[in-house]
């Protein structure tokens, strides 16, 4: 016991459970590092960019100084490439740190509400709306500010959009779309995510995560809206962890109605973005090479583990992101028997999916022999 009081909320608050790293599982196997390979916390496989490397070296010879607070290079060079002003861009540690603002500046109820209403009657409570299999720091985000987690059912293990916009309710500040979702990797349909954005009111923010947007051959352009003005509620979350492989140096981003953003900045921390990440960032958005490479190599990797899994007749579901779900009966027990044979992926019963594992496409050479891993962990024949 403490001999102090910590917030209520925490009595309840889940941990979050990021996937093993290599490190750790070595030194539990006794096996040396490189003979392990990592296919669970959705990583780029192929690495970051060669320039993205040159900058950030260059940048260590002066991680003595403060980085820049306001990011004002990275952010001009974001802004032009999205189309939108600087004041339009909030920049995170990582895209958690992105959630973690919003829950500062719109879960804390209103001094207003915390009385009773003029009515006599309690003041509604502050929802969120998720979807089931949602992205877990969601929930976590929520429960931390003490507001109400409404989770709505999936539909074939994505969005329901239509029974996430009937969950709104006069106390809903949030509702939060993954599209491509994580875990699952699935996607909502372009004109419904466009019919859904329209009908959320406009006192209610949807925050839109687009970590895996850049693997979508069409995703909805969504940043016009937010550029024109038209949906000031609309927060898109992106991230340069996925396609630019530098989740090591935490770097997320939101694109907003610039008064929301000005908001949002109140509740920043000062030197958030550290002096790398922002080098690396900078010299990342210019390798294209490296993002189309990295793109090429999800497709196939993709096709490979559709194809694997229908050979084996497990069922899978279909993925637009850089990762895939199948289904493997005990998802803790195959996911102890691969990692025994070095090979490392994410059992998926912290979603509420324990008879799933989901697999993070790697290179060719780590895609078959996480195959290899998963044949042996199923008690499968090697396909010769």
């Amino acid at each position: 016991m403490l001999p102090f009081s910590t917030n209520p909320a925490l009595a309840t608050l889940p941990v979050y459970q990021p996937g093993r790293p290599i490190e750790e599982v070595a030194r539990e196997l006794g096996l040396p590092a490189d003979a392990i390979i990592k296919l669970a916390s959705n990583e780029n496989p192929i690495g970051p960019s060669r320039l993205a490397l040159a900058a950030m070296r260059k940048a260590l010879t002066q991680v003595n100084l403060y980085p820049d607070g306001s990011a004002f290079y990275l952010k001009q060079k974001l802004a032009a490439r999205l189309g939108v002003s600087p004041a339009h861009l909030l920049l995170g540690n990582g895209s958690n740190e992105v959630l973690e603002i919003l829950g500062h500046a719109l879960l804390a109820p209103p001094a207003g509400e915390i009385a009773q209403t003029g009515s006599g009657s309690a003041a509604a409570a502050v929802e969120v709306v998720v979807s089931q299999y949602c992205f877990a720091v969601y929930p976590i985000v929520t429960a931390l500010f003490g507001a109400r987690v409404v989770v709505v059912p999936a539909r074939n293990y994505g969005h329901d959009l239509e029974a996430m916009l009937a969950a709104i309710t006069a106390g809903t500040r949030i509702v939060f779309v993954a599209n491509p979702n994580n875990p699952t990797g699935t996607t909502v349909p372009r004109e419904d995510l466009a019919r859904f954005i329209q009908a959320v009111p406009e006192r209610v923010v949807i925050a839109l995560d687009e970590a895996y947007v850049e693997f979508l051959a069409k995703p909805l352009e969504l940043v016009s809206e937010v550029r024109e003005g038209r949906k000031p509620n609309l927060l898109l979350m992106r991230t340069f962890s996925k396609i630019y492989g530098l989740a090591g140096v935490r770097l997320g981003y939101g694109i907003g109605h610039p008064g929301f953003i000005s908001e949002l900045e109140k509740v920043r921390q000062p030197f958030n973005i550290n002096a790398v990440a922002q080098a690396g960032a900078l010299a990342a958005l210019d390798d294209t090479a490296h993002a189309e490479r990295t793109r090429r190599n999800n497709q196939r990797g993709l096709k490979f583990y559709a194809r694997a899994f229908h050979g084996l007749g497990l069922e899978f579901i279909t993925s637009s992101a850089n990762f895939i779900l199948v289904r493997v009966g005990d998802g803790q027990r195959v996911f102890g028997e691969m990692q025994r044979l070095g090979v490392i992926v994410r059992p998926m019963g912290g979603y509420q999916l324990p008879e799933w594992i989901r697999i993070s496409v790697g290179t060719p050479k780590q895609n078959q022999r996480c195959m290899d891993a998963l044949k042996q962990a199923l008690g499968k024949a090697v396909f010769g």
